[in-house]
Parts: structure tokens; C-alpha cells; sequence
């Protein structure tokens, strides 16, 4: 009776609630986006909300000109092209949004996302100035929390005794510095495989004659940001 009971109070999904509430949110708005608005206000939620480089150099050939640039920063992240899009975005930030959840909370998972999500932006806009492309999609913020997992993930526990008990007590992975991300197998595979095959994505239509619709320099720019704004986001661990 017990064991059934048990059984039944299981989540569905094992996620944190923060990387559950993200995808939810990302996957109605592209359903809102898809279904419900007409032709021309997508067309209008795209000017408005998705982040346009162009901007920047020809401010006054876009309507609103340059100050929509500041919250498109943000808004971009929330905006998707089409289904595979978004569900290969949701299925990433369950890979990697969880254990940033687990480990840093809801206020620092949204942070990092948003603040990965601005820097993407940039890195995107710097790389591709004079672009009329608009950029959409959560993955620049979600390549900001595979930066930051990166550094944890792999490493081993740390243990603390307990004041009263003096058992051994899980407080949690260490956080590598780059040097142990480096040194660490796992976690060195996955970072240069990572920004590897991220840089090589504008050679594609070499090889490919197709021309790879991927903001690969969004993809770096946020992984970097999110590796290295690690330290700052670490509470305190008892000693």
C-alpha cells in the first residue's frame, strides 16, 4: 500500500520545475505563433520581438528604429521558426537546463539564460553586422547553461562532515576551474567537440552546396558566456 503510494506521488517528468516552466513557455508561444496569430502578425511580432543586427548600421530603413534593439536582446530567445526548432531547443534545455536548475536554483537559471540569451545576441550581431537576418530561438541561452554545466557535471562530489553526526555528507560537484575542465576527459571532449562543430557550421555549404540556417555564432558566443561567468554564480558551501 506504502510502495503504490510512493509510486503514484512520482513527477512525469523529472525536471526541475524553472527548466519545466521554460519549455512550457517556449513551446506555447510558438503554438500561439503557429495557430493562433494571422500571417501578418507574425510578420509583426518578428519586427518587433526578434533580434535584428541590421538595426545597429541601418536604424533608419526599420520601423522603430534602433531602440527596439535593447529588448529584442531578450524577446528573440522566446521566438522559434518551426516545430523541430523548438522541440530540438526543449529537448537540449532538459539535457543541460536540469542540473544548472538542481545546482543554482530558479534565480540563477533565468539569469544565466537571459543574460546568455543577450550576450548570443551580440555575439551574433558582431560577427554578422550588416545582416538583414533576424536571429530567433532559446539557443543561445541554452548554450550559455551548457557553458556553465560543463564546468560541474564531470567533476567529482564534494563531502563535508556532519557538525553533529560527523557522517559524510554530499554537498554537491566541485566547480572545475579551466584548467581541471581541461584536464577532465568528459568534460574537454564535450567542450571542443561543441564549439568544433559550432565553428565549422559557416563551411558547410562548401561541402554541402546548402547554406546551414544555424547561429552558430550566437551558439559560442552564449556557451562562452555561461562557461565563464560560472565562479560568480557559486553560493556558499559550508566548509
Amino acid at each position: 500500500m506504502s510502495e503504490q503510494n510512493t509510486a503514484a506521488r512520482e513527477p512525469v517528468f523529472n525536471m526541475p520545475a524553472p527548466v519545466l516552466f521554460l519549455i512550457g513557455t517556449l513551446v506555447a508561444i510558438f503554438v500561439g505563433q503557429a495557430y493562433i496569430l494571422s500571417p501578418q502578425a507574425q510578420s509583426d511580432m518578428d519586427l518587433w520581438l526578434a533580434f535584428n543586427p541590421a538595426r545597429i548600421y541601418y536604424a533608419d530603413q526599420i520601423p522603430g528604429g534602433f531602440f527596439p534593439i535593447v529588448w529584442t536582446s531578450v524577446t528573440y530567445a522566446f521566438l522559434h521558426a518551426n516545430w523541430p526548432h523548438v522541440l530540438l531547443n526543449s529537448a537540449w534545455l532538459a539535457i543541460f537546463g536540469t542540473p544548472v536548475a538542481r545546482r543554482y536554483g530558479t534565480g540563477r537559471f533565468f539569469f544565466v539564460f537571459i543574460f546568455s540569451s543577450v550576450i548570443a545576441a551580440w555575439g551574433f550581431a558582431l560577427v554578422q553586422p550588416y545582416g538583414y537576418t533576424a536571429l530567433v530561438g532559446a539557443s543561445g541561452g541554452i548554450s550559455g547553461l551548457t557553458g556553465l554545466a560543463v564546468r560541474f557535471i564531470f567533476q567529482p562530489i564534494l563531502w563535508i562532515r556532519h557538525p553533529e553526526t560527523d557522517e559524510p555528507v554530499p554537498v554537491g560537484r566541485k566547480l572545475a576551474t579551466i584548467r581541471e575542465v581541461f584536464a577532465n576527459t568528459s568534460a574537454r571532449s564535450l567542450t571542443i567537440v561543441w564549439l568544433a562543430l559550432n565553428a565549422v557550421t559557416p563551411l558547410l555549404p562548401l561541402f554541402t552546396g546548402m547554406q546551414a540556417e544555424i547561429a552558430w555564432q550566437a551558439h559560442i558566443a552564449g556557451f562562452l558566456a555561461g562557461f565563464f561567468i560560472a565562479p560568480m554564480l557559486e553560493p556558499r558551501r559550508p566548509a
